[in-house]
């Protein structure tokens, strides 16, 4: 049985999901972000019940429709390849990434992004790498030049034109204001 689990963006919450269905009793097999193989066939309403309430709780939700699966494959894709990977290519190409890898036309992917989460799909992978480059910041390991380097932006003036249309702030005023975690929004709140 597989089961889609909303929120899941990173290794800690992969371990929290597994804890908590082998808690409550189920196998998993395989726990990835957003996406559980149980050796379970069935569960039951009450064991459903049960799980969602726990899940809830954790911060996650079990997720029914396939639409809603789609999105949140979508979320988790983005969300790898920004905060996961060691550097996103200059030249990398989202719209066929996300295409072959859900098998599903970029349009469609697009629309129904768009129509589910209040923005366009584009602007979602813009704000998680706005995410990553504060993160970056805080970290204070790369400069500048690095960061943009890493996330692929062509440029340094590139990269800090469009933090500042995000955040309001260049990346160098935000380094300067010392409340930079506070600045910084979950990776699962992010729309």
């Amino acid at each position: 049985m597989t089961l889609y689990i909303k929120n899941m963006v990173c290794n800690r919450c992969i371990l929290v999901v597994q804890q908590e269905l082998e808690k409550q009793g189920l196998h998993p097999q395989k726990v990835s972000l957003g996406e559980v193989s149980l050796e379970e066939s069935h569960l039951d309403d009450t064991q459903l019940s049960r799980l969602d309430t726990s899940l809830v709780t954790l911060g996650f939700e079990r997720i029914d429709d396939r639409k809603a699966r789609l999105i949140e494959s979508i979320k988790n894709i983005v969300i790898q390849k920004i905060h996961r990977a060691e550097s996103v290519n200059l030249k990398f190409n989202w719209s066929t990434m996300l295409s072959e890898e859900l098998n599903v036309d970029y349009n469609l992917l697009s629309n129904l992004f768009s129509s589910v989460e209040g923005i366009t799909l584009e602007q979602y992978i813009i704000r998680q790498k706005i995410e990553r480059v504060k993160e970056l910041i805080f970290y204070a390991e790369l400069n500048f030049s690095e960061i943009a380097d890493r996330l692929g932006y062509s440029s340094v003036a590139h990269l800090s034109a469009q933090f500042k249309k995000v955040t309001g702030f260049t990346p160098s005023e935000l380094k300067k204001s010392r409340d930079i975690d506070q600045k910084r929004k979950p990776l699962d709140n992010i729309n």
